[in-house]
């Protein structure tokens, strides 16, 4: 009897899978306003926030072993020197401009700062700043190939 026979078989390749490259921005926009809201919520609950990813490095064996470390994280609000909040949304080294030369979104109270992120996340899932951010990755690519 075999197995094989009762399983549907597909002639794909994980290349052909990831399709359009706006939807890895997107993706990588979202996470960043997720990790965003986290740092909010914990500053509003006066609790520290730590971030942590995964990097691989060698152990004493001199093996590649894949270690979780604390990463650096800034916080993309600010305030005024009258106490008014501002967000921004940062991708690829720029602040996005929402608008010709409105690049800050004004926040208040740092309550109201989770809503607002939500507010983004969703407007950046539907594709309202694709362009924004094409336009700020492209710029940052020809920064890097001057560089490099």
């Amino acid at each position: 009897m075999s197995y094989l026979k009762n399983l549907k078989l597909a002639a794909v390749s994980a290349s052909s899978m990831s399709g359009d490259p706006m939807v890895h921005t997107r993706e990588k926009a979202v996470a960043a306003l997720l990790e965003q809201k986290r740092m909010a919520e914990a500053k509003i609950a006066g609790q520290p926030f730590t971030a942590a990813h995964i990097v691989r490095q060698k152990n004493a064996e001199g093996q590649r072993v894949e270690v979780e470390k604390q990463k650096r994280v800034r916080q993309s609000w600010f305030a005024d020197g009258s106490g008014k909040i501002f967000f921004v949304i940062r991708y690829a080294g720029k602040a996005i401009e929402f608008a010709k030369d409105k690049n800050a979104i004004e926040v208040g109270e740092i309550a109201g700062l989770p809503s607002i992120i939500d507010t983004l996340t969703e407007a950046v899932r539907a594709g309202e700043l694709d362009a924004q951010l094409a336009k700020a990755a492209a710029e940052r690519s020809k920064q890097l190939r001057k560089a490099g």
